[in-house]
């Protein structure tokens, strides 16, 4: 029986391992928002403008963040300078998130070896 506990806590030690990477990748993230950055080019209102006619000669860019609050989108003007900064914010989130759902499925991993080694030691 010793035999077999040695290869699962080593198992069960490389998912800690990993999740110990995880969570020092946690701490290397900056300033996070969820939502997404869009630039926009517009028509303007008057019928003349040359806008209306060529899709290239529309109005802008335009920066908007827009996100959801209780089922609703919310959509904030950005100006041109804060812009890069919000497009940043937005994919730290990306990468908070796929950090949040690995250290996830390690723990389950990590957990489900645990739960069976207690079993056979019992």
């Amino acid at each position: 029986m010793p035999a077999r506990k040695a290869p699962r806590q080593a198992l069960v030690g490389v998912a800690a391992e990993r999740f110990r990477q995880a969570q020092q990748e946690l701490q290397g993230l900056d300033y996070f928002l969820k939502g997404t950055v869009l630039k926009r080019m517009m028509k303007c209102g008057h019928p003349q403008c040359g806008c209306h006619r060529d899709p290239a000669q529309r109005h802008g860019p335009y920066f908007e963040w827009t996100y959801k609050v209780n089922g609703k989108t919310v959509n904030v003007k950005l100006s041109p300078q804060a812009a890069p900064l919000y497009l940043a914010a937005t994919k730290q989130n990306r990468k908070l998130k796929a950090v949040l759902a690995r250290m996830e499925r390690l723990s389950r991993t990590a957990l489900a070896r645990l739960a069976k080694q207690a079993e056979n030691t019992d």
